[in-house]
């Protein structure tokens, strides 16, 4: 392996060109590259503004084996790398002077990184996100269903689902995505590119709330899945997932994914009733630059 297999550039329409059949063949697997990369393509204006994303794609005999993308914010995120090509990729980004805040890939994926960054960087690492994905199989919708039904939200519907986003967003510990909204910058939170979907009660009442992304390469993710506290336990949120899963089976999506923490019992069983099945893990790890080494 060597540094010259990985090609970089600015150009996303180009990467795509390139690297779009790879990631389009894993949608599933894929799924947190081919939104972050299609949201700094729509978005490319304004990222401009904070430096521009690189892009790399890793070449063998003519085929693209693996990517990554760091963003303005840096965020760095990986699909499936072996340990020896997380190093060769470490190398090559410290010698080009690159400092990711954080990297996020398939828990395997993600630990050789942090471990090789460590390694040539010095910076000590931070286990802050580990999660499991599931992929849908076949739908299977609860067996007892609660009364109400699912709508699409509009316009109207917009200070509710701020309102429960900014919840979900307490419940997870995910700061960044609070001090957006506090600041009114909605549309710059990974929510504001999402379609919402509520669980109503016979009288209207929505009790429950799932999001998914647009339909890209064919994939979907659902996400977040939110029910206020109070609310919990009454089969909402598996009524409203299963229907924000069908409504994005008939917008396209052939792979659709979503996310769990793994110490949850509660919802990893849910999502499995409905028809989700487990895939892989993914992780994240925080680099802190100038500390001392992590042990």
């Amino acid at each position: 392996m060597h540094p010259d297999d990985w090609h970089l550039t600015q150009d996303v329409d180009a990467f795509l060109a390139q690297a779009g059949h790879f990631l389009r063949s894993r949608a599933a697997l894929h799924n947190m590259p081919l939104t972050d990369i299609e949201k700094l393509r729509t978005n490319r204006a304004a990222e401009s503004d904070n430096g521009a994303a690189i892009f790399g794609r890793l070449e063998s005999q003519g085929e693209v084996r693996a990517i990554f993308y760091l963003t303005p914010l840096g965020r760095l995120g990986l699909t499936p790398l072996s340990v020896e090509q997380a190093d060769t990729l470490a190398a090559h980004l410290a010698g080009l002077g690159h400092s990711p805040a954080h990297v996020i890939a398939e828990h395997d994926t993600a630990g050789a990184f942090s471990e090789a960054w460590q390694k040539h960087m010095g910076a000590a690492s931070a286990l802050f996100w580990k999660t499991h994905l599931y992929r849908l199989g076949t739908l299977t919708p609860p067996q007892r269903c609660p009364e109400g039904q699912g709508r699409l939200t509009g316009r109207k519907d917009r200070a509710q689902v701020v309102r429960w986003c900014r919840e979900f967003c307490v419940d997870v510990g995910e700061q960044r995505s609070i001090d957006l909204i506090d600041a009114g910058s909605w549309d710059d939170s990974r929510f504001g590119d999402r379609h919402f979907m509520f669980w109503e009660t016979p009288e209207g009442v929505p009790v429950s709330m799932a999001a998914s992304t647009a339909v890209v390469g064919g994939m979907v993710r659902v996400d977040p899945v939110y029910t206020p506290a109070h609310l919990r336990g009454r089969g909402y949120a598996g009524a409203v997932t299963a229907e924000a899963s069908r409504a994005a089976h008939a917008a396209g999506a052939t792979d659709i994914v979503l996310f769990t923490d793994p110490d949850n019992p509660t919802s990893n069983a849910l999502y499995q009733r409905i028809g989700y099945v487990h895939l892989t893990d993914f992780a994240g790890y925080r680099f802190s630059y100038g500390a001392p080494e992590a042990g």
